[in-house]
């Protein structure tokens, strides 16, 4: 490995690492992580569970629904109590403010996804001051020219952190989970505070075991085994290679000390309190881990391709490029992140985009760092690209809308219908408003990049962050209220409580029947419906496949009535049927 910093294969001079203004870099992540998290329902699946979790403790007074997540009467133990004991405190602070406003269920909703403002800030911040350290580094610096004009450490760190965090935030598949009221907004926030502390180690060794020990904390208190493993190899792995990481070794094995005993403290209350919650808990954390078969490994990958866009390829550029540095701490420590990530994916049975989610991360690491490393001509072809798909993108949204309110094109706007069968189409101004000052932003900011030509190596990463965020607004104004009616379940739990509120005794339970957890979640979330498991519940609310229960294939069982059969609006697949059991004077009689 070179042990200079002459042979680097980045090459920069001062005008490339410019500095960004901070007003763009803020406001880029405040419409980031504001568009789409106000104003829309929970959808299914984790989003709704999530919240359904912060409601059950909030509603009840007990210690159970608190220290154990819960949803209504079930016992959620699949992740830890952290996101929800958050969502809580959210809750308890800010939705008596937000009552002022609006409903008291509208409340509690948007003070559930106050914590999503806590994670992107976490993670946004953490990631930008580990890859400005990383970059800082001498081994990191570009090569010097020969008459002088590269950057300093500093202004070519913050150039690179500018750029990790725009590649963070221009990544695709994260742009939906980071809005989500769920754990993968938290164990994202928690792996960007493990990346910060395992680069402070190197400076300040006691205060980088701090964070990264309370990373390994949060994160088995947020995702248990399968959030925290990443995170675990990667501290144990790093001071193996022959590099500066193998002089904090003592810290390493600190951190990982004292994440584990900060998570015993909540672990031998819980398993005191409910022995059962803890067990399932474990057991979960078991089933979770084992060959994915060369099918799902074969998806996994496949899928990955367009969830780490556009960061993958560059990230796999700075590998190559950096090949002789791989043991330097900024290729070391987030290729380590990546690869322990990576083989997250190799062991697991079930492995989705919440996986995938703890890629995105090291990935736009690394995709910064290749920046200094290519030719003028690739990076002027890489804004070109952006520029044309993300274009592409907006105007997409755009047909789309045009189609579902006039009718032209008619193929599209029969697809459309189809997906969204009974919507009554309307025009709201202000979102329409939102979305028109989107384009024109998008526009502006593509006219900004061809005219000016500015010499800073950010230009890419803006207009990529740009582009992807230009296509959200539009696709959280012009669509939100299609997506509301195609994906919430407000609609139809409001139907089956006023079925209940004629047809049920207050003595009475219900029971679900083939209910998933997702609409499980829903109906508690928004009607309050608690779907028990005590089979002497007379009332029975099944999930059924829709075709077949319009087809006739679905008779009641024997002895019981319909009350009540709904649906999700749009919704082909499933549908809902409530049943009541008759009293066996009854059956005796029929």
């Amino acid at each position: 490995m070179p042990t200079s910093h002459r042979y680097s294969p980045a090459r920069l001079t001062s005008p490339g690492a410019a500095k960004l203004p901070r007003s763009i870099l803020i406001a880029v992540g405040l419409i980031y992580i504001l568009s789409g998290l106000i104003f829309r329902d929970p959808w299914k699946t984790d989003d709704v569970i999530g919240l359904a979790t912060m409601l059950t403790a909030f509603n009840n007074d007990g210690v159970l629904s608190v220290l154990l997540p819960q949803v209504g009467s079930l016992a959620y133990a699949e992740n830890g109590p952290l996101v929800t004991w958050v969502g809580l405190a959210c809750m308890t602070l800010f939705a008596p403010i937000f009552a002022l406003f609006t409903t008291e269920l509208n409340s509690l909703i948007l003070a559930s996804r106050v914590p999503n403002l806590l994670w992107f800030g976490m993670m946004s911040y953490c990631v930008w001051h580990g890859t400005f350290r990383l970059a800082k580094r001498r081994e990191a610096q570009p090569l010097p020219l020969p008459f002088g004009g590269e950057p300093t450490p500093a202004e070519y760190g913050r150039m690179l952190a500018d750029a990790s965090l725009l590649f963070l935030i221009a990544t695709v598949g994260i742009m939906w989970r980071m809005h989500e009221t769920s754990y993968v907004p938290a164990i994202m926030a928690f792996q960007a505070l493990a990346y910060l502390g395992l680069s402070l180690q190197l400076y300040r060794p006691a205060a980088g075991t701090l964070l990264l020990g309370v990373a390994l904390a949060c994160a088995l208190l947020t995702r248990g085994a399968v959030g925290a493993s990443p995170i675990f190899l990667a501290s144990l792995l790093l001071p193996i290679f022959h590099s500066p990481f193998r002089s904090v070794l003592k810290w390493q094995i600190v951190a990982v000390v004292l994440g584990i005993a900060l998570f015993l403290l909540w672990w031998f209350p819980a398993r005191a309190y409910s022995l059962y919650w803890t067990q399932q808990w474990l057991l979960w954390n078991q089933a979770s881990f084992g060959w994915p078969g060369v099918t799902g490994l074969y998806k996994s990958l496949r899928d990955l391709l367009w969830f780490l866009w556009p960061t993958w390829p560059m990230a796999l550029l700075a590998a190559w490029n950096w090949r002789h540095w791989l043991r330097s701490p900024h290729l070391l420590l987030p290729c380590t992140l990546f690869a322990t990530a990576l083989l997250m994916l190799l062991v697991q049975a079930n492995a989705s985009e919440p996986e995938f989610a703890l890629l995105a991360i090291p990935s736009a690491v690394l995709a910064a760092f290749a920046l200094p490393t290519l030719r003028r001509s690739i990076i002027n072809t890489l804004d070109w690209f952006a520029v044309m798909c993300f274009s592409l993108t907006a105007a997409t949204v755009w047909l789309g809308w045009v189609a579902q309110q006039t009718g032209w094109p008619p193929k599209i706007a029969k697809n459309i219908a189809r997906q969204t069968v009974g919507f009554e189409t309307f025009i709201s101004v202000p979102a329409l408003t939102l979305a028109v000052l989107g384009s024109l932003g998008w526009i502006a900011l593509v006219v900004w990049r061809t005219r000016r030509h500015p010499p800073g190596l950010w230009r890419g990463t803006v207009l990529s962050a740009g582009g992807l965020l230009a296509t959200w607004l539009l696709l959280v104004t012009l669509w939100l209220p299609s997506l509301d009616y195609a994906r919430s379940y407000r609609s139809v739990s409001n139907e089956l409580l006023t079925a209940l509120q004629t047809h049920k005794a207050p003595s009475e339970c219900v029971r679900g029947q083939g209910v998933n957890l997702g609409q499980r979640a829903s109906f508690y979330a928004f009607t309050n419906i608690d779907l028990v498991f005590d089979q002497r519940c007379d009332l029975i609310l099944q999930q059924l496949n829709r075709r077949n229960l319009e087809q006739g294939l679905l008779p009641p069982p024997e002895n019981t009535e319909v009350l009540w059969v709904g649906h999700r609006g749009g919704d082909r697949h499933e549908a809902f049927r409530l049943l009541r059991r008759l009293p066996a004077a009854t059956r005796n009689t029929q």
